[in-house]
């Protein structure tokens, strides 16, 4: 039997590859408005967004963003190993997951919702692929399906607090619904007493109620 944690030259990443992806990610987590995944601690987030960006590389020219279709090559080039595996098992959640989540890092949201939503008719319960899946939604521009599937997620784990700060940020920055977004943020806190992030969620409420007198429909700043 081939062994399939095995890849060939083609499928593995240059350390340039790598060092700009991971730029990249950095830069789409700040950007993003602290949206944390589905899985991740909320410590760990917060120090991701907080960490300055890694320097540029040393050389004549400075190292230049990836394009789109680099960034789709990249994150083929991760995933084959283990779509690879998939053939084997097509129903593995955990496989497909760690798949859409390649796709989710390199900014392929609609491949990595399409994997997402394969992983959850497997175990339509798991709430972190879910609100992975709703935060792809939300970078697609559908804030209404985004908040639906956060929603969903709530209905497995009501007091999830990824789901319950991701939700906040799109009820806020998708449908300038600041009642809606600090009652997500308040449940939160609310439910999780210890929770690491607690300073940063107190500070998009305030950062939130300023904009309680802005008209509806008009799109909030974006957070820094």
């Amino acid at each position: 039997m081939t062994d399939t944690n095995q890849t060939t030259p083609a499928e593995q990443w240059t350390s340039v590859q790598a060092y700009v992806l991971a730029v990249i990610c950095l830069l789409v987590g700040i950007a993003g408005g602290w949206f944390i995944r589905g899985s991740q601690s909320p410590a760990a987030a917060v120090e991701t967004a907080s960490a300055p960006a890694p320097a540029p590389a040393m050389g004549n020219q400075a190292q230049q963003p990836p394009t789109p279709a680099q960034m789709q090559k990249m994150a083929d080039s991760q995933a084959a190993p283990l779509i690879e595996k998939l053939k084997a098992d097509p129903a593995n959640a955990g496989l497909l997951a760690s798949i859409g989540n390649i796709y989710y890092d390199t900014q392929q949201y609609p491949a990595a919702i399409d994997y997402y939503q394969r992983a959850l008719k497997v175990e339509p319960a798991n709430a972190g692929v879910r609100t992975d899946m709703a935060t792809a939604y939300w970078y697609t521009g559908d804030a209404d399906t985004a908040i639906a599937e956060f929603q969903k997620s709530l209905s497995y784990e009501p007091n999830k607090p990824n789901a319950l700060f991701n939700l906040g940020i799109v009820e806020w920055q998708g449908k300038m619904d600041i009642g809606k977004a600090t009652a997500a943020w308040q449940k939160l806190l609310d439910t999780n007493p210890n929770y690491e992030g607690k300073d940063k969620v107190l500070e998009l409420m305030a950062q939130a109620k300023k904009h309680s007198g802005v008209k509806p429909g008009t799109p909030a700043k974006p957070l820094q």
